[in-house]
């Protein structure tokens, strides 16, 4: 009796602490030491809130950086991804992809993919796409402490992913509150013990709310 109750302890520890405690490494690990290849297929520009076809200041900071490690030679190509919310006159990914051309970045070295408002559902999109044109490497252009789990999903469908931080906007490892790393760590968590089971649970943030739980300080 007594080691079944050892045993029932050990297993409410390794939930409530360790396996927590491992999504919060691996996610502050990710943005901290960021890693990717000297080359790749594609760069990937994750969705965020745009206003009237204008990108909010997360999804600009994106751009920003998928544009830079396009200019160095990462990649040849940048897909931009997301839809727009209920009564939008258009979507992220053509937001992204307005902006990347009138910053200098060729249209046919662009690929717009209107879908998803959530990380799943943009990383399923993408993915398809790039398998549709053979394509296995990327590079993915987020917020810092979003690379882990846009890295573990694209992973798992099949693609060869790495991670480029925004080194500009909000959510920069500098600018970040914990807030945002505990909320990417429980989404990564999710992900991994339920997301991979089907079980999907939307992460989905206007760009006002996302920087607002950023910085907002804790009552």
């Amino acid at each position: 009796m007594f080691k079944l109750i050892r045993r029932v302890i050990s297993l409410a520890l390794a939930v409530v602490v360790i396996i927590p405690t491992y999504a919060l490494f691996v996610t502050w690990n990710s943005a901290k030491n960021p890693t990717f290849r000297s080359t790749a297929e594609v760069i990937v520009v994750p969705g965020a809130a745009q206003l009237n076809g204008v990108p909010g200041e997360v999804l600009l900071a994106r751009l920003i950086e998928a544009k830079r490690i396009k200019d160095a030679g990462y990649a040849p190509l940048i897909i931009t991804v997301g839809a727009g919310a209920p009564g939008d006159r258009t979507t992220e990914a053509a937001a992204g992809k307005y902006w990347l051309t009138q910053n200098g970045v060729a249209k046919n070295r662009v690929i717009s993919i209107p879908v998803g408002r959530d990380t799943f559902s943009q990383t399923q999109a993408y993915i398809k796409e790039m398998k549709s044109r053979k394509l296995y490497n990327v590079i993915i252009a987020t917020d810092a402490y979003h690379c882990q789990r846009t890295i573990t999903m694209a992973k798992d469908l099949g693609a060869t992913a790495t991670c480029s931080p925004a080194s500009t906007g909000p959510n920069t490892l500098a600018k970040s509150r914990y807030r945002y790393l505990i909320r990417e760590a429980g989404a990564y968590l999710a992900y991994i013990t339920l997301g991979r089971r089907g079980i999907h649970i939307s992460d989905h943030l206007t760009n006002s709310k996302l920087v607002r739980y950023v910085y907002d300080p804790v009552a």
